[in-house]
């Protein structure tokens, strides 16, 4: 959220598609898991697609660029440690969120505090307005479901595959971030940049489908 400041949000999607680079490399140090030829040739075209479709980014921003990588490093961290704790400790998808809610929820009111937002959102003036209870409530909803489908989907499978998955939901995103945000002309080469991105996702469906 800090990143999209700087970033549009089709720019930031694509960077974000990188993520498969560091989820692949955190599960060789965390698991010592390693993939074969097809699955890495799949990868890279992923990441050959960003670079294509970010290559005329006129709104470059360093700081919005840095916090957008530094997520992707944070995302396969956690992702590669879902994976590991899930199938070592033996806690289903729902146990696991729990644990981490219990881990987290204190860091992250402590963060509210210190930089203001807790009081800020305490003196909301919508904050017991039915129509904001409402929208906040099946924000919430949307945001459990979310997040156990990411545990499932984890444990299951594997921390690349989630990240794979997770590039399935570009191809909305970055429709409604051009028709509803804008920030990025059309590009010829920007369109072949997410094509590629979305050929390397499905060459990844398919290789792991037939156990290559």
């Amino acid at each position: 959220m800090e990143s999209v400041r700087g970033v549009n949000v089709p720019m930031y999607t694509t960077l974000r598609r990188t993520t498969v680079v560091f989820t692949m490399t955190m599960e060789y140090f965390l698991a010592k898991q390693k993939h074969t030829p097809p699955i890495i040739g799949s990868v890279a075209l992923i990441v050959f697609g960003a670079f294509v479709a970010g290559a005329r980014d006129l709104s470059f921003d360093a700081r919005g660029y840095a916090i957008v990588f530094v997520a992707n490093i944070t995302t396969a961290v956690y992702l590669a440690t879902i994976n590991r704790i899930g199938k070592s400790s033996g806690l289903n998808s729902f146990g696991l969120m729990w644990c981490n809610g219990l881990v987290c929820g204190p860091s992250v009111l402590f963060l509210t505090y210190i930089q203001g937002d807790l009081k800020r959102a305490m003196e909301f003036p919508y904050l017991y307005s039915p129509g904001f209870q409402a929208v906040l409530l099946f924000s919430c909803i949307l945001a459990f479901l979310l997040n156990y489908t990411i545990f499932w989907n984890t444990i299951l499978n594997s921390a690349l595959t989630q990240s794979m998955c997770g590039n399935l939901k570009d191809f909305f995103t970055v429709g409604i971030g051009w028709v509803l945000f804008g920030g990025l002309p059309f590009d010829l080469l920007n369109v072949m940049g997410q094509g590629l991105g979305f050929l390397g996702s499905g060459l990844y469906a398919y290789c792991k489908i037939k156990g290559k």
